[in-house]
């Protein structure tokens, strides 16, 4: 029991061994659907073909090889042993004859030498191995076989005690000549297989691609492409419905609370507004300025609470170029008497596909913000091959790291760390976050260089 305990534990050792040939096996294989389906039609085929070839190669082939080699071997010890009872003196011209008439063998009846040297065989020649050992069991005298030449022929040499004895026979009699031919066929055959596969998958695939398109476009806040239908498998057509249906509910979830918050700020507005003509009729007291300077906040807050309900709205999606778009959030905020910097990492003027109002509101929070708790920002623009990076930089008194997530939650304030006597909703990161996620992309929050916060805005172009 012990040393089963201890083999156990030796083996138990040894699975991360295998575990990580696992993972670095996963690491080397494709990731795209097109490609493990290709490979799951493709083993199997090559695997099929491999056995196929290897049982021919095993069974039929060496088989009848060995059968045309065993009988040339006996062939050759025929006309050996015709030789030796030879008695006519023309030059062994009936041996010759007979030899070519009727065994298809060309003879020749040399002097008397040394055979030539052994040339180096090819590695695992099944011809040469099996004629050798035919002719070995069947020929007593020392002989001499050239199967390594480009030519169509076989030679032999056999030397006997008074002369050396010359064949030559055609490959095709000494070993089964034409399966190259079933191996063109199969090979062929898997050739032809293998491309109606691939055409049928890429059909198949095809579907899915634009499924998981019309799915990245509606993430990113795009509309999907024109072409797009239902199509494919039935389950491929399913899951196509499926996304149609819920982008539709999604759509007319966010048109529903849109409009039903639109009737309700157009309520409260009326209100606000009878309040606003209310208190023009009082005189400038302060308990009437602070009613008015309470009516204004909540202006503001009801102005916030519709852009977080609205979203992006119903506005699509266009080509917009970032730089035109920043100079006026620059220009618009120059009211806060800050100093605020243009920065563009490459020269060539970034477009980008975005709600052009949505995402210029975006920008405008954070900027609003950095210039509530700083003097001087910084806005650096980085395109590369596939997002569009804005970083926004201020010189205030920044955001401990723990609460740099929970900045984002709606109605979530942190005057404690950046301004008691700034009033705010709550909402402006929030909407901000919620407008880069739209598109497909997203905000987050680090330690600027300037010594403040850095606002980190990244969306796909």
């Amino acid at each position: 029991m012990v040393a089963i305990y201890d083999q156990t534990r030796r083996l138990a050792a040894r699975l991360p061994n295998f575990k990580q040939l696992a993972g670095i096996i996963a690491g080397w294989m494709p990731k795209g659907l097109y490609a493990r389906a290709l490979i799951i039609i493709i083993t199997p085929i090559v695997l099929l073909e491999s056995i196929i070839a290897f049982i021919f190669m095993e069974r039929h082939w060496e088989a009848v090889t060995r059968r045309l080699s065993s009988a040339t071997a006996g062939e050759i010890a025929a006309i050996i042993d015709f030789y030796k009872n030879y008695t006519a003196d023309d030059d062994y011209r009936a041996l010759i004859d007979m030899a070519r008439k009727r065994l298809s063998l060309s003879v020749q009846v040399l002097p008397q030498g040394e055979l030539p040297a052994v040339h180096p065989k090819p590695f695992f020649d099944l011809l040469d191995r099996t004629l050798t050992r035919e002719l070995a069991d069947r020929i007593e005298y020392p002989f001499w076989v050239d199967t390594i030449g480009r030519s169509r022929h076989v030679e032999i040499r056999v030397k006997l005690e008074d002369a050396i004895l010359r064949v030559v026979a055609r490959r095709s009699q000494t070993y089964a000549s034409n399966s190259h031919i079933f191996l063109l066929w199969m090979v062929g055959s898997s050739l032809v297989l293998l491309t109606v596969a691939i055409l049928f998958l890429r059909n198949q695939i095809r579907p899915i691609l634009r499924l998981a398109e019309a799915a990245d476009c509606f993430g990113k806040g795009r509309p999907a492409p024109e072409d797009f239908r239902p199509r494919g498998a039935r389950e491929v057509r399913q899951a196509a419905y499926a996304f149609m249906e819920m982008r539709d509910r999604i759509e007319k979830h966010v048109e529903q609370r849109t409009v039903m918050l639109a009737g309700v700020s157009h309520d409260l507005r009326t209100i606000l507004t009878r309040f606003r003509l209310q208190l023009a009729m009082f005189d400038n007291t302060p308990e009437a300025e602070a009613l008015r300077s309470d009516v204004d906040e909540m202006q503001a807050m009801l102005s916030d609470y519709m852009a977080f309900a609205k979203g992006a709205g119903g506005e699509e999606a266009v080509q917009t170029d970032v730089r035109a778009l920043l100079e006026e959030v620059r220009n618009e905020a120059r009211h806060h008497d800050r100093t605020i910097v243009l920065k563009f990492r490459r020269r060539k003027r970034p477009r980008v596909p975005v709600r052009r109002h949505a995402f210029k509101r975006a920008i405008q929070n954070l900027v609003n913000n950095a210039a509530r708790f700083a003097q001087t920002i910084e806005i650096t623009v980085t395109p590369d091959r596939r997002w569009l990076r804005i970083d926004v930089d201020d010189d205030g008194p920044g955001i401990p790291p723990s609460e740099r997530e929970e900045v984002f939650r709606p109605f979530y304030r942190l005057d404690v760390a950046r301004n008691q006597d700034s009033r705010n909703t709550g909402l402006g990161l929030s909407i901000a976050r919620d407008i880069a996620r739209s598109h497909g992309g997203d905000i987050w929050l680090e330690e600027s260089p300037l010594g403040g916060l850095r606002a980190v805005v990244r969306v796909p172009l």
